[in-house]
């Protein structure tokens, strides 16, 4: 997002790929943004609750370093991205989205490696929420962004005294990164065709943190088992949700999509019960429905403001 010049995405959808994208005629195509968007939300955090019983074998680093590396790959073999024609500003873009990918991941996993997964989600889940406040000058969407923060508040227990500072930090960070992802995600649905942009950022985000995971988990990354594993994650947390993501983020304001980040913590805390024997309390559950009821608002919301015209597309 280096130029002031793009509209920006509170006001604009952004627009729907062309025909014969997997965002118009896949057979993710019929699910609509929002439906692609929960099903990303449903695969990744099912897929982090895998990634939790996976640190014991190789680190938080060497989960990332491993999720990365898979999902780069299979990007890398289905989407066969072009690397001719693009300019400087597209390979800008896209390297952004790749730092932005691999810190978020990388941040979001030393935090769970020392908190919890509910409350680890529930302040990553920060970030796109005040993206959803500084994009939207509309004081309605402000409010249901209120509404789902104090669900996430509610979730967290009312408080995150007890947690872990360092892993606290940690989660903070990979909100803001998650903020950061949502925006060069957008940029780049726009800037290549299909899942391309995706693939590349992707690679990116596996070249950076791969220094990282050998220097963490050396060997243990080639064991059979684990890399078994990081695979099933690889798929779960990276190529189905970010795929699902970039698509929605075409025919979806990044203010609009940023609140239904809301519905992670909530989808975080069914996967801790079903994986991690993780059991809801009153209080979470309450502080699901808010967090769904800000969701539904912020949907309906912009359903009743009609479509908005696509801005040109970007050179």
């Amino acid at each position: 997002m280096s130029t002031s010049s793009h509209t920006a995405p509170s006001t604009q959808h952004v627009p729907a790929s062309p025909e014969g994208a997997p965002g118009r005629s896949g057979s993710f195509g019929s699910l609509g943004p929002v439906g692609l968007v929960l099903a990303g939300g449903i695969s990744v955090q099912f897929g982090a609750a895998v990634a939790v019983t996976l640190m014991p074998r190789a680190g938080a680093l060497g989960v990332v370093t491993l999720r990365l590396l898979a999902a780069a790959v299979v990007l890398l073999v289905v989407c066969r991205p072009r690397l001719r024609g693009h300019s400087r500003t597209d390979w800008g873009t896209v390297i952004a989205f790749g730092i932005a990918m691999g810190g978020m991941n990388g941040l979001f996993y030393e935090a769970v490696a020392r908190i919890p997964l509910g409350p680890a989600v529930t302040l990553e889940v920060l970030g796109p929420l005040a993206l959803s406040v500084l994009a939207s000058h509309r004081a309605i969407n402000a409010l249901w962004a209120a509404l789902a923060l104090a669900g996430v508040f509610l979730l967290g227990g009312g408080g995150f005294g007890d947690l872990d500072p360092t892993g606290v930090a940690f989660a903070l960070g990979a909100g803001a990164m998650w903020a950061a992802y949502i925006l060069f995600s957008a940029r780049t649905g726009r800037r290549f065709p299909q899942a391309d942009g995706l693939a590349l950022a992707m690679a990116v985000a596996a070249l950076l943190f791969l220094p990282l995971g050998i220097a963490e988990a050396g060997s243990r990354l080639l064991n059979p088992t684990t890399v078994a594993l990081g695979s099933a994650v690889a798929l779960l947390s990276s190529v189905l949700p970010y795929t699902l993501e970039l698509l929605a983020l075409r025919r979806l304001p990044a203010h609009t999509f940023a609140i239904l980040m809301s519905l992670e913590p909530a989808i975080a805390a069914t996967a801790g019960f079903l994986i991690l024997g993780q059991a809801l309390s009153v209080t979470e559950a309450a502080a699901i429905a808010l967090v769904i009821a800000a969701t539904i608002g912020a949907v309906r919301s912009q359903a009743g403001r009609g479509k908005v015209p696509a801005p040109a597309p970007e050179a």
